[in-house]
């Protein structure tokens, strides 16, 4: 599945996982800029919180964007599939200029918005320059192939990982979240043994990517991104090891990136800023 066809000299909107328990109300960078990019006060910002059977956690995000100044926040309360085909909900995400898509259980995304109506139009929204954010499992699902579970650890072995289709707004990255709360290493590269066409980015608590309509994306928040690069493989037995082995892999670059710095995923090239204001400031 590849990203939705947007409308030509239209930019794609930005795609922005977030690893999850992200700052709500003290300093919270990563919904300020989303907001900002989704156009501040003049936002139209649309809440999809179907990955929790959390009442209130839709509401929760109406609150924080409303606080934040943003105008028109609204939440789309879809518990089934059959909401996913109602003409209220698709004429309000019809006006969206950002959507945000909440945390929980990403089993619980997929299957109920999988293949509908709502599905199919964010795609054709964010490739029409909507932005579209999401955070834990609202991450997960962007991509075309979702992890949807697997283990804890360092090591890869073929039980490590499952994956599930996504929601395709990118074909060239898989996302894993609280990466380094939860030690999903080995699920991440687990993903990418199995398709090592993708570059892996597992996003840390409290830190998000936005990638830009270039393919390219800054970190943004106060934990790190690790991104493996698939583009050098050589080798992997991933075919031949059994469930509960270890996999061998080659070739595999692995990068630690942070708050200001930015990637390339076309080209796999990292790119850190010489003097970050941070150090700067700390300089003076």
């Amino acid at each position: 599945m590849t990203p939705s066809r947007g409308t030509v000299g239209v930019k794609r909107g930005y795609i922005i996982p977030i690893g999850g328990a992200e700052s709500k109300r003290r300093d919270p960078v990563i919904l300020e800029k989303f907001v900002g990019i989704s156009g501040g006060n003049d936002a139209t910002i649309v809440v999809i919180p179907t990955a929790t059977k959390v009442e209130e956690n839709g509401s929760r995000y109406v609150d924080i964007f409303m606080g934040m100044g943003v105008k028109k926040v609204h939440c789309l309360n879809i518990t089934k599939r059959t909401d996913c085909n109602r003409d209220d909900y698709l004429s309000i995400l019809e006006e969206a200029t950002g959507i945000f898509i909440s945390g929980g259980n990403q089993l619980r995304l997929s299957t109920i918005l999988g293949g509908t109506a709502v599905a199919q139009l964010i795609r054709r929204l964010n490739a029409d320059g909507v932005h579209v954010a999401g955070t834990s499992a609202g991450a997960a699902i962007m991509p075309e192939h979702m992890i949807s579970g697997g283990r804890s650890g360092s090591t890869p072995t073929p039980r490590s990982v499952s994956l599930s289709p996504g929601l395709g707004l990118t074909n060239s990255v898989v996302v894993d979240q609280h990466f380094r709360q939860r030690d999903r290493l080995g699920r991440i590269l687990a993903a990418i043994a199995y398709s090592p066409f993708l570059t892996g980015v597992g996003i840390d608590e409290n830190t998000a990517i936005f990638i830009d309509p270039n393919n390219s994306f800054e970190v943004v928040g106060d934990g790190g991104v690790t991104v493996i690069d698939p583009s050098a493989i050589n080798y992997s037995n991933m075919s031949e090891t059994d469930r509960n082995e270890a996999v061998s892999i080659t070739g595999v670059k692995l990068h630690i990136l942070t708050h200001g710095d930015f990637y390339n995923l076309n080209t796999h090239t990292p790119h850190i800023p010489e003097l970050k204001p941070e150090s700067a400031d700390s300089l003076s």
